[in-house]
């Protein structure tokens, strides 16, 4: 992990967390000496500040042992923690030393997290210490870390050990604790009490006067403060020359200065103690100014602000009237929180869409999508949460959060991109197929995100979510005016995967026009009134066998649009299904609460998706299982040798490839490895006829004529590897003899690690139709067992394995075992660049992999999820 790093604390400030420098000594000392006495005996027991001045002269000694870290406000040491080895190279001692001024804000509690992390990396298994038993405090902090705790009583005494094996509880109390820091950092930001617009100018035209024109005229209740050196008044409230005349505390500063000058006002606004930038000006990281971006950043957080921008729009909070954007209109007042990274995008969403709130990232210099999901969760005006985003900062962590908001509010997604090219030399079948974009999916479909490929996608599935139920199935009634049009809903329907069940309504006989037709869809014909389209929508709602209506309704048949809408409307009053409607023609709502869509595959689109994140949610959270016969230290030993002899990595051979599959419980069919025509010979001898002869070397053998089956003899043997020699050449470096495994199903499992998304795993058809077919399925690991299945149920080609036409049932739990055992191998391995199990053979006996190839490349280790830290 990085050697420093920012953290939020429990209050919304930002600490900065690094190893201890050798000019600490003097501030340490500052800091024993703010110790109070009664703080001074909980941590030192005796002594009080004296044994409090020994521990910093002992932690600053030129060769101290173990580790030291020191966590900075404002840039002033306001805490220490260390570890320190014991006799035991398994046991180290813990200590922490926090300022009283900024006690019961997290700060112990954030080092002892890093302080855990970076023992368990350097080999400590347990971080042992002493506690007073009146110390009630520093037991809390103890019993709710998320890690086992040991606990002796010795009269006053406590002695502790903290087991560090990260777990599924630490990293629940780690998202816990995160997801308060981020709401309370935000809430500064997003809900303050008074806002400062600095560079508010009297030109009607300029960013700054709008801003400030937004926030009177939208009715922001706290005091709002024009800074300007050039006026005494602006928009006819009083201006004020700099931050320092401002007469009241400022939450929030929008600034609206030309790039030269933004330092400049990030510095006052530091010393003025504002809590939130909000910086709209451009020419910073977007225009080639990342050095002056950096700086704003730093300055941001050295003095505890959170940055939204820079190069934005603004921000919009409608539950507190706050209109600090310097958009032409006023926004309407909804439940869809926006994050835009693209002002033009987020422009066009909040002409069409009614938000709880808004924020244009920009160049998401600090505040990114991660931080607005955590704010969002908690926000009782949000229903939905829409993002437009262009890239991720941290994927795993988008992924781990939103899968957790998604449980509770619906994420929509539209992300740019889709089209990339990713990496160009691709080697393997699983690189070839798993480019970036099928990464994104695979992360986002884990975590229940709605993923969208359009804006008007987005806004679509967003009006339906934010106002109706969801529906408890895939059934869907069709009920409206006219014939053409409802059939065309039908189709699409089916195209969906939704259900358009057959109906019988006798509750309508006589209600309706003579000539409607009462199946499904249920077509009124153009004669039907107002009237009889409502009565109809009542008694379908009824029905037990309907999830979802769908009200077709072209004007300006019957009693005319006006009359329609009020008829759906009553008959929607007290609906709990969800009802949608195409008005053909039109967009928008009734009443704010029913969608209208212009034509019906934007209704059904919409209809499908909320169906489809209705299943989600009824699927019970997937967690993978523990599997204790893993040797993940056998594993890194072979990479990391690999790794030295071959600092840039490489493919590994056949042999090194088998020992570093058996090490994660895959099942490898029995070879021999081989460099000449009579070795070959030897191994069939040894193995037994009938084998197979596989030329290593080439990345896809059987296109070069490097695989040759059913070979009965030591002599036939030793034939086939002259002439794969003779035809493939230089590029044959060896080949090996494999038993031959019965007949079955060819499936490829494969991995494939990028250093910005992670691990990917891919099950698919395998053989030499791998590519042709393109039948795949990609998830993220950890992969549980059940997830395994669903990717094999998902192959086009799964008949093959659970008995087509009469043929035997495969091992499809054998299979499923290996995705899993692949999973865990790339979750923990992230040198592992590319691997393909090509094919594995699915019998009803078993899974076996036949050919197996693995490229090592140096990777940079991903932000441990047991820490928070700013990015």
């Amino acid at each position: 992990m990085s050697e420093e790093c920012d953290v939020l604390l429990r209050d919304g400030g930002i600490a900065h967390v690094r190893p201890l420098a050798p000019g600490d000594r003097a501030s340490l000392h500052e800091l024993a000496d703010r110790a109070s006495e009664r703080s001074a005996y909980l941590r030192f027991f005796t002594g009080g500040r004296g044994t409090a001045h020994a521990h910093v002269d002992r932690i600053t000694r030129p060769g101290h042992e173990g580790l030291v870290l020191v966590a900075t406000v404002h840039d002033r040491p306001v805490a220490v923690a260390e570890y320190t080895p014991t006799a035991d190279p398994a046991v180290a001692e813990m200590a922490v030393l926090v300022d009283d001024a900024v006690q019961g804000v997290g700060l112990g509690t954030l080092l002892l997290e890093h302080l855990a992390v970076r023992a368990a990396a350097a080999g400590v298994r347990k971080l042992a210490g002493e506690v007073l038993a009146e110390n009630y405090a520093m037991l809390g902090v103890l019993h709710d870390f998320g890690l086992p705790l040991e606990l002796n009583y010795d009269g006053a005494l406590v002695r502790l050990r903290v087991s560090l094996a990260p777990g599924d509880r630490l990293l629940q109390s780690v998202a816990i604790r995160d997801h308060e820091a981020e709401r309370a950092s935000l809430a500064r930001v997003l809900a303050p009490g008074s806002i400062a617009v600095v560079g508010a100018g009297r030109d009607p035209s300029a960013t700054g006067h709008k801003v400030l024109r937004n926030l009177i005229s939208g009715g922001f209740p706290g005091p709002v403060y024009p800074v300007n050196p050039k006026a005494t008044h602006i928009a006819g409230i009083q201006a004020y020359p700099d931050l320092g005349a401002v007469p009241g505390p400022v939450d929030l500063a929008v600034v609206a200065v030309p790039a030269p000058a933004v330092l400049g006002v990030a510095r006052a606004c530091a010393a003025a103690g504002v809590k939130g930038l909000v910086v709209l000006t451009a020419g910073f990281a977007e225009n080639g100014g990342r050095d002056a971006e950096r700086e704003l950043v730093a300055i941001c957080r050295s003095a505890g602000m959170r940055l939204i921008g820079p190069n934005c729009l603004g921000i919009v909070n409608t539950s507190i009237q706050m209109n600090a954007s310097f958009l032409p209109r006023a926004m309407a007042k909804g439940h869809i929180a926006v994050l835009s990274q693209s002002g033009a995008v987020g422009a066009a969403l909040l002409e069409r869409l009614p938000v709880s709130s808004f924020v244009s990232v920009g160049n998401k210099a600090d505040v990114s999508g991660n931080d607005l999901l955590e704010y969002w969760e908690d926000d009782e005006a949000t229903r939905v949460v829409a993002l437009y985003l262009e890239s991720f900062g941290n994927p795993r962590k988008f992924a781990r959060i939103a899968a957790r908001v998604g449980r509770r509010k619906p994420v929509l997604l539209v992300k740019s991109g889709r089209s990339g090219a990713g990496e160009r030399a691709v080697r393997s079948h699983t690189a070839a197929a798993a480019t970036p974009d099928v990464a994104v999916d695979a992360l986002v479909r884990a975590a229940g995100v709605i993923r969208l490929d359009t804006v008007r996608d987005m806004l679509d599935t967003a009006r339906l979510l934010a106002t109706q139920p969801l529906p408890a199935g895939r059934r869907v009634a069709i009920v409206g005016n006219s014939g053409g049009p409802e059939a065309m809903t039908a189709d699409a329907c089916e195209r969906n995967r939704l259900i358009v069940p057959e109906l019988t309504l006798p509750a309508l006989a006589g209600r309706v026009p003579a000539a409607a037709a009462l199946g499904d869809p249920v077509d009124l014909t153009a004669d039907a009134s107002a009237e009889e389209i409502g009565t109809a929508i009542e008694v379908i709602l009824a029905e037990p066998d309907v999830d979802a209506v769908l009200v077709v309704y072209t004007p300006p048949f019957g009693s005319g649009l006006e009359a329609t809408e009020k008829a759906i409307a009553e008959a929607t009053r007290t609906a709990g299904k969800p009802v949608v409607a195409c008005v053909m023609g039109h967009d928008g709502t009734i009443e704010g609460r029913i969608p209208v869509y212009a034509f019906p595959e934007q209704a059904v689109q919409a209809l499908a998706r909320a169906a489809a994140y209705a299943e989600w949610l009824r699927t019970p959270v997937d967690r993978a299982e523990p599997a204790p016969g893993d040797d993940e230290p056998a594993a890194r030993d072979i990479v990391r040798s690999e790794l030295a002899a071959r600092p840039d990595g490489g493919w590994l051979d056949p042999a090194t490839t088998e020992r570093l599959l058996r090490c994660y419980g895959v099942t490898v069919a029995e070879s021999i490895g081989v460099t000449d025509p009579e070795g070959a010979a030897e191994a069939a001898a040894v193995l037994g006829p009938p084998v197979v002869l596989k030329a290593t070397g080439p990345v896809h053998k059987s296109d070069v004529g490097g695989v040759r089956t059913g070979l009965t003899s030591p002599e036939a043997v030793r034939r086939a590897y002259r002439e794969m020699k003779a035809a493939i050449g230089s590029a044959m470096t060896g080949a090996i003899v494999q038993r031959m495994v019965p007949q079955g199903v060819e499936i490829i499992v494969g991995g494939v690690n990028y250093p910005a998304f992670g691990p990917l795993v891919m099950a698919g058809m395998g053989g030499v139709t791998a590519d042709l077919l393109a039948d795949r399925a990609f998830r993220v690991p950890p992969i549980s067992t059940d997830t395994a299945a669903e990717m094999i149920a998902d192959l086009h080609c799964s008949p093959l394995l659970y008995g087509y036409r009469g043929g035997p049932k495969a091992d499809t739990a054998a299979l499923a075992a290996q995705i899993t055992h692949i999973g865990r191998l790339l979750d923990a391995l992230p040198e592992v660049a590319e691997l393909d199990l090509n094919p594995v053979i699915v019998t009803p006996e078993g899974a076996v992999t036949v050919d197996a190839r693995v490229r090592l490349a140096p990777a940079t280790p991903s932000p441990s999820p047991y820490t928070r830290r700013l990015r």
